[in-house]
């Protein structure tokens, strides 16, 4: 129902005998001034994307359907499939196949697009290029920067050796998403089962303690979840960022006899004893489990990080908070989780992003003012049991900005049916393709025009 209708692009970089493996958008150095000499007398836009998560290809799709045949679209991106991590935490709970999360990358490249299979190692903004890892070299007219968040297993002790198994599983990869549900199913009368949240930013501010929910849920419906002692362990100070929603959450936990420890940072696993070691203003305090579900610290890469287009206090990309445009390089932009953007990280927030990051990189085509400002908004569907959610939408400032016409911090059975059987389908045939706009569903509401 969201299918997108693509363009092929008319115009191809051209090659000589000594670039004649190099694929499509990619060029030798001996070439690179004479490729923008062309691409300027025929009045096409060479748009380098680097990341083809969901804030790449979003972005791709949406420049593609601007741009035709006067864009020449580049997306460099090294993985051959694409997942839909906000379905992990369904997994988790047994609810879906990880299968399900799964597709191919070549499924939605956008048509026209050329698709360079390899990782961006250095980025040289003051000559307008960027180095891969295969020794290519890519010169760029716009770059657009959305290589995601970069998982830090290896900050726990112990954490990469034992995923997967020992009672320990994560919902943040893909390997072991399905042990989550399995570690569930095998709880039993006297056990404990701890869920973690780290001291970094982390994908979805919520995700961490939706896992929690299932569970409570699951043990419940089992008739052993007074037998079976729930952890909430989490190097924060509350149950959620947003005021609103953490009071809810946090009355929740007490009244589902959840035991909430804050200041408590994962900082080692011990498999074989089944202990988990928090780092707590108290000192280090050692705590036997029999599951423990665990959020690995996360962060910039480093690749983003050692670049000039890191902010020098986060490491992400520094861009405007309301352009998405580098606050140094103007033909630089950035959205989603490798952004220095401060709201949460999540696939709603790109939703908003995109369409205002490609209608201020088309007027700044044009010469005209970047109008279009970003507000922060993002979303956080908490799963509270296998048939509600709270659906927590806010802004910039952890300003409440719900779009439902109900009070969405009270549990829900519809943000439910949307989590399970209409997110997932806007995300592969809506999102990705340029086609869905989160609040705004089918309808982009930034107007900009189309590049002929």
């Amino acid at each position: 129902m969201f299918k997108s209708i693509m363009y092929a692009l008319a115009v191809a970089p051209t090659t000589t005998s000594t670039s004649d493996k190099l694929p499509k958008g990619v060029i030798s150095a001996s070439q690179l001034a004479s490729e923008k000499e062309k691409r300027k007398l025929k009045n096409v836009t060479k748009i380098v994307v680097v990341g083809g998560g969901a804030g790449g290809l979003s972005v791709a799709s949406q420049l593609e359907h601007k741009f035709k045949s006067k864009g020449d679209i580049v997306i460099v991106e090294p993985s051959e499939k694409h997942y839909y991590q906000p379905l992990w935490t369904l997994v988790g709970g047994g609810i879906f196949s990880r299968k399900d999360s799964e597709k191919d990358e070549k499924d939605f490249i956008p048509k026209g697009a050329t698709w360079v299979k390899d990782s961006v190692t250095v980025f040289k903004p003051d000559e307008n290029i960027v180095l891969t890892k295969d020794g290519k070299e890519i010169d760029y007219d716009y770059l657009v920067v959305s290589t995601g968040l970069e998982l830090y297993w290896d900050r726990v002790k112990g954490l990469k050796e034992n995923l997967g198994k020992n009672g320990v599983t994560s919902n943040y990869s893909y390997d072991s998403c399905e042990k989550t549900f399995e570690f569930i199913k095998s709880l039993k009368p006297g056990n404990v089962a701890i869920f973690t949240v780290p001291t970094t930013c982390v994908k979805c501010g919520g995700a961490p303690q939706k896992i929690l929910w299932l569970c409570d849920d699951y043990l419940r419906k089992h008739g052993i979840r007074d037998k079976v002692r729930l952890d909430f362990n989490s190097a924060g100070a509350t149950m959620f960022p947003v005021k609103k929603y953490s009071e809810v959450l946090d009355k929740m936990a007490k009244e589902r006899g959840v035991n909430q420890n804050f200041a408590h940072n994962l900082v080692e696993i011990k498999g074989d004893s089944k202990e988990a070691v928090f780092e707590t203003p108290q000192g280090n305090k050692t705590v036997k489990y029999d599951m423990i579900h665990v959020v690995p610290p996360m962060g910039p890469s480093s690749i983003i990080k050692n670049s000039p287009l890191a902010d020098p206090a986060t490491g992400f990309v520094n861009v405007n908070k309301e352009t998405l445009q580098h606050v140094k390089y103007d033909n630089v932009f950035s959205l989603g989780d490798n952004s220095n953007l401060p709201t949460s990280k999540t696939a709603a927030a790109i939703t908003s992003q995109a369409p205002i990051l490609v209608g201020n990189l088309i007027n700044h085509k044009l010469g005209l003012p970047l109008n279009h400002k970003y507000d922060g908004y993002t979303s956080c569907p908490i799963t509270t049991s296998y048939s509600k959610i709270i659906l927590a939408e806010f802004k910039y400032g952890f300003e409440v900005d719900e779009s439902l016409p109900f009070d969405q911090s009270k549990e829900s059975y519809f943000p439910m049916f949307l989590k399970k059987h209409v997110f997932p389908t806007a995300y592969w045939e809506g999102m990705l393709k340029g086609r869905w706009f989160g609040k705004n569903t089918l309808f982009n509401p930034i107007k900009t025009p189309e590049i002929n």
